[in-house]
């Protein structure tokens, strides 16, 4: 396998950088998209509780905050309760933010997605390129050897495979989370239409 990736020479090693870039993310998505690190459980069952207790506070908020992007949207509506209208408000704004952050470097593992495989192919260019320019160093057709021949254009084609490797991966991983994000702002917007709907169940019904 060191031999192959050897073989392709310089223009491996953007794409062997791209590789680990691409992995990184995966990695770091993989974690940060988790249903229980996002949601955090039911935030909107304990701000329930806590108004019937009496217990909702601005510290209970700033608790609510911390404990998951849902909570950071939840309390952000909760600041402000005057109407059902002034909530959503908030909430769509701080929805705005949570939804950037877990859409998070997903432009960069598109673009390795993209830029992979060309990346391979002027590899392969290149390569191809060097195996004429030896062709007619040696003496033109008279002088080919067939063997000599096979291998360099089999050592050209090594960066394209090795692009097409790194893009697949990287492609399918970048529309699971696209995805996945998708969903995951829905299930917050349900739960921060549930919120309103507790808070101002009259105006919420007149909508």
């Amino acid at each position: 396998m060191m031999e192959l990736v050897l073989a392709g020479g310089g223009m491996m090693i953007p794409i062997i950088l791209a590789s680990i870039i691409a992995l990184a993310i995966i990695f770091e998505r993989l974690w940060a998209l988790r249903h229980s690190r996002l949601m955090g459980g039911d935030p909107v069952g304990t701000v329930e509780s806590w108004i019937a207790s009496k217990q909702l506070t601005q510290n209970k908020v700033s608790e609510l905050a911390r404990m998951s992007p849902l909570g950071v949207v939840l309390a952000s509506g909760l600041q402000d309760v005057g109407s059902a209208e002034a909530m959503r408000n908030r909430i769509e704004d701080a929805g705005r933010h949570v939804a950037h952050q877990m859409e998070r470097y997903l432009n960069t593992l598109g673009t390795i997605a993209v830029i992979s495989p060309l990346l391979g192919l002027l590899g392969t260019v290149v390569g191809i390129i060097d195996v004429f320019q030896s062709i007619t160093a040696s003496g033109g057709a008279a002088g080919i050897n067939p063997e000599l021949l096979a291998g360099g254009i089999s050592k050209a084609l090594v960066t394209t495979a090795g692009g097409i490797m790194v893009a697949v991966p990287a492609y399918i991983f970048h529309r699971y989370f696209r995805g996945l994000v998708d969903e995951r702002i829905i299930e917050m917007e349900r739960e921060a239409i549930r919120l309103v709907d507790m808070i101002h169940p009259t105006e919420s019904g007149k909508r």
